[in-house]
């Protein structure tokens, strides 16, 4: 097996090093090119560097409360987590910064769409491979260290035990949860800190130099530009990157701990998973996720070695295809051999051997239902964003009516999807099932990153071609290429969502079960009735959370952006000469404002999703923890899905206008000033709120599932009798 996995990391990371190298030896253009790619490499630097001084100070602590409350084994792997999250979204958006000022020259050179396509694609496949790679790596360490080499995956080991404190736990599970929460604080810092430091940079260019000054977007006028391209790779890039990783990371985990829960809880009874079924179960999951790593491997190099026509659409949608079919078909066949012959009803698997695989199948056409369904509501090839541009003819209150509308519209279609594929992949394999459908959802992750992180890097290009002042066709053609990446962005976090509400299901299930009394191992009952006041309580606190949250994150992107506004507003009125074109304006003050609002405004959200579940763990208990994670999960997926259909609908609406595609209304009127005020509106909905929702669902899940043998057992209403 780990010859097997090494085997895919390496073909990754070598590709992806590949990669990396041929985007590098690429011309950059002209000097001010150069110059422009320089200050937005500077400033994404700077700024991670800084967010990773934040994140040092709280992933230490938790690393020492885990190593002293739980086992050092727990901390270590939490570390090891945190550093292949890290990793990979540096590796991301190093590249990033490099990459779009040569998709820019690429452009002006050959002026094809294909050419340009296809550069931007292999720089975003770089980090599309280091998260499958990275994230295959840190795994494969953990379980070769202290599965095998310290026998944690050991049959005779998969038992709840004791620490030094008397909290009760199955030792590889903990261990391979610390590697989860690891990936998941730095998918939360850097989606939270990233997206408010890019939508106040976003924010307060669009407003005053669009809407005010009738200024183009990335006008070199605009002393918000340069920190508005910055925030599309610390935001879009780093952020997005660490964010898959850490839900691929997490379905993965939720399978593997469920199986070790699902081992001990069976053992004693009439029919019990074999030693030999319950080895398989927990290797199967890596197995399974490298199988897809090497398929998306080679449905990259599908479209970086072929010759790319100029419908990018179509190209990236034959890289995704080609990515998902090998997965299925190369797991349907390791499916099968890899249980051939063994007796899986034990399991809960229905349909034999194939259940686990058929469960991953319904996830991968669910992902793809849902991504469809985002696509079709906020592409503006289609009428539901077709109707929020119109709607602006009628000013910016309208935009925001009809482009809220079809936020909530939107949630309805892809909850069927999810309801349809848990009962069905829980009627294949029980909720091992409903686990390998989170898996097979993001088992070619590496495929759909890549097509994701292409998207800010068109982005980037046509700021850089526009504050280079290079020919008008240059921004047409990297304004087309970032209009097929908002779609594509969209379907990356209906994916990211679905796979966070499969993955939340299935670790809340293993929550249940992790303190069960099994033979001579004294546990506690967790029994999620909704008449007990307690889990009542905690379900509808949980609900109403996730607007708690999203209303820091939102009013955190307004303080940004207000400061942003006044800082752009101050110096158009101080130095006149910036709108001639005579004065340089000045971009550093701007990207300053930006990082600190974001390294200010990041720790409450991100604080928020660790110590909720702990603090009311310690005070309530399970019960209301475990409600807690009921409500979080069912408001959290409604609003992730609302905001990011939303905030993509408002987008492409903008961008629909600006193509003159309603006539009379083009760039500058005030139908196209109504767009940017419903694009503002929707840019902290789709780049911060939506994607940090889908990170707390599954980060409250993790920790609660570290944390309930702690609190399960040491709580303010158990030791002082308050409710039964």
């Amino acid at each position: 097996m780990y010859g097997f996995l090494i085997i895919a990391v390496v073909f990754a990371i070598s590709f992806a090093a590949y990669n990396y190298t041929a985007v590098k030896r690429k011309k950059t253009g002209t000097e001010l090119m150069d110059e422009i790619a320089g200050a937005i490499q500077e400033g994404s630097k700077a700024f991670l560097s800084h967010e990773f001084k934040v994140i040092f100070k709280i992933g230490f602590f938790v690393a020492v409360i885990l190593g002293v409350l739980v086992s050092w084994h727990t901390a270590v792997a939490f570390i090891l987590g945190a550093t292949m999250s890290g990793t990979a979204g540096v590796i991301g958006m190093k590249i990033a910064t490099l990459c779009n000022v040569r998709v820019s020259n690429e452009a002006r050179e050959t002026k094809s769409l294909g050419s340009t396509l296809k550069v931007a694609f292999q720089g975003g496949s770089v980090m599309g491979l280091c998260v499958g790679g990275f994230a295959l790596l840190g795994l494969t360490i953990v379980y070769f260290v202290f599965g095998r080499v310290m026998g944690q995956m050991d049959t005779e080991n998969l038992i709840i035990k004791c620490n030094w404190l008397g909290i009760n736990f199955i030792p590889f599970t903990m261990t391979i949860s610390g590697y989860a929460l690891g990936c998941s604080i730095i998918a939360m810092f850097d989606r939270v800190g990233g997206g408010i430091y890019t939508k106040a940079a976003d924010m307060g260019a669009d407003l005053v130099g669009k809407t005010e000054a009738q200024i183009p977007e990335d006008d070199p006028r605009n002393p918000a530009t340069i920190a508005d391209n910055v925030g599309d790779n610390v935001g879009d890039v780093a952020g997005l990157g660490s964010d898959l990783l850490e839900s691929y990371v997490g379905a993965i985990i939720a399978s593997v701990v469920l199986a070790c829960y699902m081992f001990y809880t069976q053992m004693h009874s009439a029919n019990p998973v074999s030693e030999e079924l319950i080895s398989k179960l927990i290797t199967f999951p890596l197995i399974f996720a490298a199988i897809g790593l090497i398929s998306c491997v080679i449905g990259i190099a599908l479209l970086i070695v072929k010759k790319v026509s100029d419908k990018p659409h179509r190209e990236l949608n034959v890289s995704i295809w080609t990515s998902a079919f090998l997965t299925i078909v190369g797991n349907g066949v390791f499916t099968y051999l890899f249980f051939k012959g063994m007796d899986v009803e034990a399991a809960g698997f229905k349909v034999g051997v194939l259940s686990p695989w058929l469960s991953s199948v319904l996830g991968i056409l669910s992902g793809i239902a849902i991504g469809m369904l985002a696509e079709y509501f906020t592409s503006y090839d289609f009428k539901p964003t077709v109707n929020v541009s119109k709607a602006s003819v009628e000013g910016p209150a309208l935009t925001i009516t009809q482009g809220m509308a079809t936020g909530m519209k939107s949630t309805f279609a892809p909850v069927i999807v999810l309801g349809i594929t848990i009962v069905v992949a829980n009627y294949f394999a029980g909720i091992y099932g409903v686990t390998m459908a989170a898996i097979g959802m993001l088992s070619f992750v590496a495929a759909t990153v890549s097509v994701d992180t292409y998207g800010p890097i068109a982005d980037n290009a046509g700021g850089i071609s526009e504050m280079a002042n290079l020919n008008p066709e240059v921004r047409r053609i990297t304004d087309k290429l970032d209009s097929v990446g908002n779609t594509t962005a969209a379907v990356g976090k209906g994916f990211a969502i679905g796979s966070a509400a499969l993955a939340a299901l299935s670790l809340l299930a293993t929550y249940m079960q992790s303190q069960a009394d099994v033979g001579d191992t004294a546990g506690f009952h967790i029994e999620l009735d909704v008449i007990n006041p307690l889990t009542l309580t905690g379900a509808l606190i949980g609900g109403a959370l996730p607007f708690l949250f999203s209303g820091i994150l939102i009013e955190a992107v307004a303080k940004a952006a207000r400061k942003m506004v006044q800082e752009v507003r101050r110096q158009f009125k101080n130095d006149p000469g910036i709108l001639t074109g005579e004065s340089r304006p000045d971009y550093k003050r701007c990207i300053e404002i930006s990082s600190a609002g974001a390294i200010k405004e990041m720790k409450v959200p991100a604080l928020i999703a660790v110590l909720t579940p702990i603090a009311c763990g310690f005070i309530f208990g399970a019960n209301f923890v475990g409600g807690l994670l009921i409500g979080t999960t069912l408001s959290g997926i409604m609003l992730a899905l609302y905001s990011a259909n939303a905030g993509g609908s408002w987008d492409n609406a903008k961008k629909y206008v600006e193509t003159g595609s309603i006539k009379g209304h083009a760039k500058g009127s005030e139908t196209h000033t109504a767009a940017v005020i419903g694009d503002t509106v929707g840019d902290p909905l789709k780049d911060t709120v939506g994607p940090s929702l889908d990170i707390l669902i599954k980060i409250m899940a993790i920790v609660s599932l570290i944390g309930v043998s702690i609190f399960g057992k040491y709580n303010l209403f158990d030791f002082f009798n308050l409710i039964k």
